[in-house]
């Protein structure tokens, strides 16, 4: 079954190649893959797959699914496609689309043996307003039996872990004056910010080793002989759980009302991105996907453990069914994501290849799910007991 799959993906080489490519030459932000979405979503419906497009109302947002017509699980990919401003595709997101894509086109050539059904999530903006966020509010993977994609790097690693982050703007007003004439005048909202920059500051000591609290001035006056009467901080709030992460979030808010306090200026809070919560890695589906590696030639040693990568709205899909996030080796030099580097080495033919070789690795740890019953009662197991 494993070869029918692979022969699969190996006679479709050249047409994944060819949309990876072009979504690679065309990069496109948040909400805005016009392009790749409907290069994807055209090439799913040229492989027999039902498409829904616009899925929550987002435009470039849709769910391609493929029934065997019989009983069995449900095998979900997730496609992201979104681009970096300026840096383009500096991700790799334009070989995950085609990673999970070929995996799905891969699965399918065997799934009426194994019965089940496949999804493709397309999945927009993970860069910024992540669309998997109001999918998973929404229950869209709540009859999901594993949620499966991979992400490009310049190693193998397992999936590991990811950040709880809330994303909060502090905007704070006073009243402007003449810095010079009447200074005595003015509600300075600048000094709020540095006061609340300067309380977070004094509060990292009595946090746990996993916070993570950054923040930028977006808005901090027009001129310096004028009193600043709005200013605007934006902060990152992270931490290894959404329980912890919802602490942090309140003694943050504290801080901004006390800066607010102390200058006499008042206080307005908001939440500029989504929330994401932690990537809960299903220890036995991503053992699954390792066994495939090792079938596929890859050797023990080559594979890191997981590490924390920052923050992934596939958090918010692992709370809702069993998931795994590993990243996968397309590049051989050790080049960052989100930097020119390895956007340029991720568009040349070894990385297309890889992109090739990680759709298999996907489609056979799903092959192994859905033949083995055993196998997806431990992963459930599993799931249950995490939750």
């Amino acid at each position: 079954m494993k070869s029918m799959i692979a022969q699969t993906i190996e006679s479709n080489a050249a047409r994944f190649k060819d949309i990876s490519r072009f979504i690679g030459a065309n990069p496109e932000l948040g909400h805005e893959e016009f392009l790749a979405f409907a290069r994807l979503t055209e090439e799913l419906a040229y492989h027999g797959f039902a498409i829904e497009r616009g899925v929550l109302d987002i435009p470039t947002a849709f769910i391609a699914t493929y029934d065997s017509g019989r009983p069995g699980p449900v095998v979900a990919f997730m496609a992201e496609y979104d681009a970096l401003p300026e840096l383009g595709h500096a991700c790799g997101h334009h070989l995950i689309c085609m990673m999970s894509i070929g995996a799905a086109i891969g699965l399918k050539s065997v799934i009426a043996e194994t019965g089940g059904s496949i999804r493709v999530y397309g999945t927009p903006a993970e860069e910024t307003k992540g669309a998997k966020v109001p999918m998973a509010a929404a229950g869209l993977f709540k009859d999901v039996d594993i949620a499966l994609m991979a992400h490009p790097y310049y190693t193998h690693e397992k999936s590991g872990e990811s950040l709880a982050m809330d994303a909060i703007e502090y905007e704070f007003f006073g009243r402007s004056a003449h810095a010079a004439a009447q200074p005595y005048e003015g509600i300075n909202a600048l000094d709020a910010v540095l006061q609340l920059f300067n309380s977070i500051n004094a509060l990292r000591q009595q946090l746990k080793s996993d916070a993570r609290i950054h923040g930028i001035i977006s808005e901090g006056g027009k001129a310096p002989n004028i009193i600043p009467d709005y200013a605007v901080a934006r902060f990152y709030v992270r931490s290894a759980t959404r329980t912890y992460t919802n602490e942090l979030v309140q003694k943050v808010l504290r801080c901004a009302e006390g800066a607010a306090l102390q200058t006499g200026c008042t206080l307005k809070t908001s939440f500029y991105e989504y929330s994401y919560d932690e990537l809960r890695t299903n220890e036995a589906l991503s053992n699954v996907f390792t066994d495939q590696l090792f079938e596929l030639g890859i050797q023990p040693k080559d594979i890191e453990i997981g590490k924390d990568h920052g923050s992934l709205d596939l958090g918010n899909v692992s709370t809702q069914c069993p998931t795994i996030h590993p990243f996968v080796k397309v590049v051989n030099e050790r080049h960052l994501l989100h930097t020119k580097e390895f956007r340029d080495l991720a568009m040349t033919e070894p990385a297309l290849d890889s992109m090739l070789f990680t759709a298999k690795a996907l489609a056979y740890t799903a092959y192994e799910v859905l033949s083995k019953p055993a196998l997806l009662a431990s992963i459930k197991e599993e799931f249950a007991a995490a939750k």
